[in-house]
């Protein structure tokens, strides 16, 4: 259970950190850049990379069934 919730406040970091550096780069289209230069420039970035793999460690966290038979699920 405690590795559970170790997992999902990572997972909740890491999506947090990636999504705010993501959202801060959205200055770069007031500059001139295109969706198309945009969405690569953030796919080739390892920080904005870090928000959909913390959002995938915290849905893991959250939905996969733990060890225990009798835990309790909501």
């Amino acid at each position: 259970m405690i590795a559970r919730i170790i997992f999902f406040l990572i997972g909740f970091g890491l999506s947090t950190i990636g999504f705010v550096f993501i959202i801060s780069y959205l200055n770069l289209i007031t500059i001139g850049y295109t969706l198309k230069e945009y969405v690569h420039f953030i796919s080739s970035n390892i920080e904005c990379l870090i928000g959909p793999i913390g959002l995938l460690i915290t849905s893991l966290a959250i939905f996969l069934p733990g060890g225990k038979k009798n835990e309790l699920h909501i």
